[in-house]
């Protein structure tokens, strides 16, 4: 599990590819502070398994399914990635719960500057937008964000100064693919009424009841 919010940004030094799958080695310094082999790192939104490590860089494994689903088979040797280890039991939360499993890959259609913010407006998959909603959460490439217009299939999304520095989503251009990860509360709220739907012909008021809803 993840927060959002982004440690540092690497550099991938090397890319071992063959076929479908392919090994990623990256320079980094802040991540690798208490690294460990098995450790989970966040790839520009990804989850992946720390499988090699120095003092400087770290490798990780990524399977088929990463890679077609994923936009981490378009990385090049040189590229920035955002990068975050996985959430500590005692650290402060500032983002918002990120799983690491991306949902999507959405393009950038447009960007504008707006005094001390950059606003970037996404096109995501339309299976994506039920839980997708106005001032709720959003992953752009690993990154917490949240979402101040869903119009059509185009998400906006501003970043401040400092996330603008401090991630990759800034310096990416119009066209370019970024990973999308929804918020996993709304997954979960749009799941429930789809299960008791499943298990007992839809949501009732003994449904509510059983749930714990009260009448007021």
């Amino acid at each position: 599990m993840f927060t959002g919010i982004i440690e540092e940004v690497g550099k991938i030094r090397n890319i071992a590819q063959a076929r479908e799958h392919m090994t990623l080695n990256i320079d980094a310094s802040t991540v690798l502070q208490d690294v460990h082999l098995g450790d989970s790192i966040s790839i520009n939104g990804v989850c992946l398994t720390v499988t090699q490590f120095t003092s400087s860089s770290f490798a990780a494994d990524v399977m088929p399914e990463t890679f077609h689903s994923t936009t981490l088979r378009t990385l090049k040797n040189g590229d920035p990635v955002n990068l975050e280890r996985a959430m500590a039991a005692g650290g402060r939360f500032g983002g918002h719960f990120v799983s690491g499993h991306v949902d999507g890959v959405g393009t950038i259609v447009s960007k504008r500057r707006e005094q001390n913010a950059i606003y970037v407006h996404i096109e995501i998959p339309e299976e994506l937008l039920t839980t997708v909603i106005y001032k709720g959460s959003i992953a752009i490439d690993g990154t917490s964000l949240t979402v101040f217009g869903v119009e059509g299939k185009t998400v906006t999304v501003s970043l401040i100064p400092h996330t603008s520095d401090q991630t990759i989503l800034a310096k990416k251009s119009v066209g370019e693919s970024v990973n999308i990860e929804t918020d996993l509360l709304a997954k979960y709220v749009q799941r429930i009424p789809r299960q008791h739907d499943q298990q007992s012909g839809g949501i009732t008021m003994d449904t509510l009841h059983r749930s714990g809803f009260m009448e007021g």
